[in-house]
């Protein structure tokens, strides 16, 4: 016998309706944190370098994987210019970013020409410390990182990025490019504060004894300087407020640059660890949903991990 429909009461047909509500919502978030949980995909490219990239590496992976956010891969390349870094052809494409721990041998045609097709398309990049020395006749390159130093680089090579009378400059006067004193702990302070690698950030913090880059030059085209470092002359300095953390647009893609993290003690700094979390992920995506952690940092008192 067919139950009359006409005498089912109301109640239980708003409680199905609220019962499919609540699943398909549920459905929704379930699927929604799915999608957040799996973490993005990262390439560091290692192999050359004047510092201790064997040391650095593992460090770097290790601090990003810590957020949950990335899974990291490396690929390292050949230790010597031949057939073989000819042949190096890391698939940019399978990654969100890139980060550079490599200053050594320039890459083969297609290899240059793969990592401006990725960049151009909305990749992202990380460039760490002395991976701003290389490549130095690489012009992509150079509009990738904003300013380099050191071989080979000149006059020619663009302005020094500066941070003057409240503003950035790119000051053109002649002179060399690519030098730092003596190790030691010093201030950075935040230029950007509303950009998103940089908020919630102190105004001033501490940074762990480290080099200290001055004299960096390059285009810096579509870059803005997010915290920037007095290069002390008493200690071998230019005397300027020097840019050690920026970031740069080139085509639809990101790069985050970052100028401190000479070895594994300078990157026990909270400091660097944060900057480089975040970093990260506006490379990746445009924004930055870590938090600033309690142990950041302050003007006067350096922070180790």
């Amino acid at each position: 016998m067919t139950p009359d429909l006409y005498c089912i009461p109301a109640w239980v047909f708003q409680r199905r309706r609220v019962m499919k509500l609540f699943l398909t919502t549920l459905w929704f978030v379930g699927s929604l944190l799915a999608v957040q949980a799996v973490p993005m995909q990262v390439l560091i490219i290692d192999g050359q370098n004047n510092h201790d990239w064997k040391a650095t590496t593992p460090v770097m992976k290790k601090d990003l994987e810590a957020t949950g956010l990335f899974k990291v891969e490396v690929a390292t390349a050949p230790a010597a210019d031949g057939p073989e870094l000819a042949a190096f052809k890391p698939d940019f494409a399978k990654y969100k970013v890139i980060v550079m721990n490599y200053n050594g041998a320039m890459w083969g045609d297609a290899t240059r020409k793969a990592l401006e097709d990725y960049m151009t398309a909305g990749g992202g990049m990380v460039v760490v410390h002395a991976a701003d020395n290389s490549f130095a006749q690489w012009p992509a390159y150079n509009e990738m990182i904003a300013v380099g130093g050191w071989n080979g680089r000149d006059d020619k090579s663009g302005g020094y990025l500066r941070w003057k009378d409240g503003k950035q400059v790119l000051d053109t006067q002649p002179g060399k490019v690519g030098s730092h004193g003596a190790q030691h702990e010093y201030v950075l302070d935040t230029r950007a504060p509303a950009h998103p690698i940089m908020k919630g950030l102190p105004k001033q913090w501490l940074h762990a004894s480290d080099e200290l880059y001055d004299f960096m030059r390059g285009p810096a085209k579509n870059t803005t300087i997010l915290a920037t470092a007095f290069a002390d002359p008493k200690l071998g300095g230019s005397g300027e407020q020097e840019a050690q953390l920026l970031v740069t647009s080139y085509g639809k893609g990101r790069v985050f640059h970052t100028m401190i993290g000479h070895g594994p003690e300078a990157m026990k700094c909270v400091g660097f660890i944060v900057t480089l979390q975040r970093g990260t992920e506006w490379a990746a995506t445009g924004k930055v949903t870590q938090k600033v952690p309690a142990d950041f940092p302050k003007a006067t008192t350096v922070s180790l991990r």
